[in-house]
């Protein structure tokens, strides 16, 4: 019998598609053809994402099948490895993993339609923060309504700019097919672009963090984790073509807001105006879901470590109320203090690392329980070898590029050791329960 409060695949797909069509597909490009600009190599690393993405989503998917509960890395690294981890991942999460996108997120969404509105960018990026968070506090039926139709609208949107983007021809295209991309792809700031690339992809894993509130998660989580991750890879690969093609290269190299670029060259400034609106929506859509996710992740884990118990509580509609406020402060505190570039890399840095440290638990449960039932990743342990790899090369060239901001991604897992330690004794000191 499925629980009242639970959702289904279709739900559980578009929360996948909605954490990864966010800010970074209608940004990022800008930022990677400052230093690499030949189309080969953005389509190439455009193409790697996808790959990661895939195998990422092959691994969580057994993984979310074999330890069925709520919490994503929290979770998956607490049994695979040691709870140290899985905690540590969990501040991660709480710190910058859901509260820097969603900054991201909401940063984009300013830019793009705050001076159509004649509104500072960033009352209307804390303005949507709490209005969203507001929305997502009622309950997971609502929550549910909510992005399911922000998220097909989404899809829509991006399907007409696709079609119009191959449909007129350009006046001037940033495409360059010549050989240069067998120098770029060997330069750091190659891997450095990567970087931007898998923020663009972040989210496959989405649904993984919510496997208590999905109806057949062995069954589901797997279906829901693949075919969003598949369908994002197409349309982002389609709508770099659409970038490229429609604009020159002076015009996109180092801009924030890509996508309002190419809807002005496709349509007009007024048409440009409607779809920077409807890309507004998207990131909306972004948003939601990402103020969904996020705080189940602290909700579990305040549930076993009783420094953040008071974290746990559930509404009757079983909303984790007290998290989802906990992130939106975080949220806000990153929206006011940090820039785009410098958030994205800060971010990006860490997760990937958790990430990495997840996929490599697939080998854990393999070794574990050889006979074990449910999903299982085919072609293992090729998907995995192939995650592990990539991110190790993105792991080092951000040392090397960008060591202020791995090192503050460093610093606040030092931080997050010394609360577990805290953590531990304050436990100690208190009654049992």
């Amino acid at each position: 019998m499925a629980r009242a409060n639970s959702i289904g695949f279709f739900t559980a797909t578009t929360i996948v598609v909605a954490n990864m069509i966010g800010a970074g597909i209608f940004t990022s490009l800008g930022f990677q053809l400052v230093d690499t600009v030949n189309t080969w190599s953005i389509l190439i690393l455009w193409s790697l994402g996808a790959l990661m993405a895939l195998c990422g989503a092959l691994s969580y998917a057994e993984l979310g099948t074999y330890w069925v509960r709520s919490g994503g890395e929290y979770h998956f690294l607490s049994k695979a490895f040691h709870p140290v981890l899985g905690y540590l991942s969990g501040w991660v999460s709480l710190t910058i993993g859901f509260s820097a996108p969603v900054a991201l997120s909401a940063m984009a969404l300013g830019k793009y339609v705050a001076p159509y509105l004649d509104v500072p960018d960033m009352v209307l990026a804390v303005g949507t923060i709490l209005v969203i968070s507001f929305f997502h506090s009622l309950s997971i039926k609502r929550s549910s309504i909510l992005q399911n139709i922000t998220t097909l609208l989404k899809v829509f949107i991006i399907l007409v700019l696709i079609y119009f983007g191959f449909a007129k021809t350009p006046t001037a295209s940033a495409y360059l097919w010549d050989l240069s991309w067998k120098d770029e792809l060997i330069l750091p700031a190659f891997a450095v672009s990567f970087v931007y690339v898998t923020f663009s992809y972040s989210g496959w894993n989405a649904a993984a963090y919510i496997v208590d509130e999905i109806r057949d998660s062995r069954k589901n989580l797997p279906k829901a984790l693949l075919l969003g991750t598949i369908v994002v890879s197409i349309l982002y690969l389609l709508l770099n073509f659409v970038f490229l093609r429609q604009n020159p290269l002076d015009a996109i190299s180092g801009q924030l807001e890509i996508g309002q670029i190419t809807a002005i060259s496709l349509f007009g400034e007024e048409g440009g105006a409607l779809l920077s609106f409807g890309i507004a929506l998207m990131l909306l859509s972004c948003i939601s879901a990402m103020v969904w996710v996020g705080p189940r992740v602290t909700q579990v884990l305040a549930e076993d470590h009783r420094l953040w118990s008071w974290f746990s509580m559930k509404t009757k509609k079983q909303v984790p109320i007290r998290a989802i406020w906990l992130q939106t402060t975080i949220t806000l505190l990153l929206l006011l203090t940090g820039t785009f570039e410098q958030v994205l890399i800060y971010s990006g840095f860490v997760l990937q690392l958790f990430a990495a440290l997840t996929v490599a638990g697939v080998f854990v449960v393999r070794k574990r329980d050889r006979s074990k039932k449910g999903f299982k990743s085919p072609l293992f342990p090729i998907p995995q070898i192939i995650f592990l790899i990539l991110s190790i090369w993105v792991l080092v060239y951000l040392v090397m590029a960008k060591p202020l901001e791995t090192g503050l991604g460093l610093l606040n897992l030092v931080l997050g050791f010394l609360i577990y330690t805290y953590d531990g004794f304050y436990s100690k000191k208190l009654p049992k329960l």
